[in-house]
């Protein structure tokens, strides 16, 4: 999952192409790394798909048109929020969260379609995207945040999805059982490649929303070599999830998703719904 956010703004460096892409450069640079000083290094990036009993996500609710309300889908409501309403809750292209930059995504939104899990139950560690489990978000806004002056820092996807009914919560459960049953690893399979997660491993959840979870990941680099330590962490607020996914181009174990973008993101999106 190197660079969740490599497909970001527009000179920025994250100007590259998807994350495969991003993927094959980083194991060439990584392996002359290693090579000098004997680190580790990994990869990433996905699609969705969660099993329901016959193994195929069930059809989802209809999504919200983007100038609709669809209901009060922030702190406490049933209805997923507008795509309108949801845009204005996320960060905007340009907005500082202290030394780090938020930014839209200009190859599309990041851990698509293009990314499976096998076994099928391990999908929502892999991506929230459409198909990832039964529920389908009516709404959703992808951002990329890092810091634009370092070529390979850190970098974090920061996705919000709203959910018609009690679609949230059962992503939410779907997440908790592929986070229990995939603990000792999966497969990920890429547009190129695949990649190999090692561990999952639960991680300090923050205190917001009505519910989080957060999860460390171990995954093997694509020539099976070198390691990457790769963070997801993500909080439900009534019909609304909120998804953090950091790593870096680098064989460092950054520690946790930076608590800066995930406080700010949500003071953002709370203060937002109760106005």
């Amino acid at each position: 999952m190197f660079g969740a956010g490599n497909e970001g703004r527009p000179g920025g460096r994250r100007a590259r192409l998807r994350r495969a892409a991003a993927l094959a450069l980083v194991g060439a640079v990584l392996t002359g790394a290693a090579a000098c000083g004997g680190d580790e290094k990994g990869d990433g990036d996905k699609r969705g798909q969660e099993a329901g009993a016959d193994g195929k996500a069930p059809v989802s609710s209809p999504a919200a048109e983007p100038g609709d309300s669809a209901g009060s889908g922030g702190t406490g409501g049933t209805g997923a929020l507008s795509q309108r309403d949801l845009t204005a809750l996320a960060f905007t292209d340009g907005e500082k969260i202290g030394k780090y930059t938020a930014g839209e995504f200009t190859l599309g939104a990041p851990l698509g379609e293009d990314y499976t899990a096998n076994p099928a139950t391990c999908q929502p560690l892999v991506s929230l995207a459409k198909g990832a489990t039964a529920f389908d978000p009516a709404s959703e806004v992808h951002r990329n945040v890092d810091v634009a002056e370092e070529m390979l820092g850190t970098t974090v996807a920061v996705q919000l999805r709203s959910y018609n009914g009690d679609g949230a919560a059962g992503v939410m459960k779907a997440l908790a059982t592929a986070g229990k049953e995939c603990a000792g690893g999966f497969v990920e399979n890429r547009a190129v490649a695949k990649g190999q997660y090692l561990k999952v491993e639960p991680a300090k959840a923050p205190d917001h929303g009505d519910e989080a979870q957060a999860y460390r990941f171990t995954i093997l680099d694509v020539k099976g070599t070198l390691k990457l330590y790769e963070y997801l962490t993500v909080v439900r607020s009534g019909t609304t999830t909120l998804s953090f996914r950091a790593d870096i181009t680098d064989t460092k174990d950054i520690g946790k998703v930076p608590d800066e973008v995930i406080t700010a993101q949500w003071k953002k999106f709370e203060a937002g719904s109760k106005g």
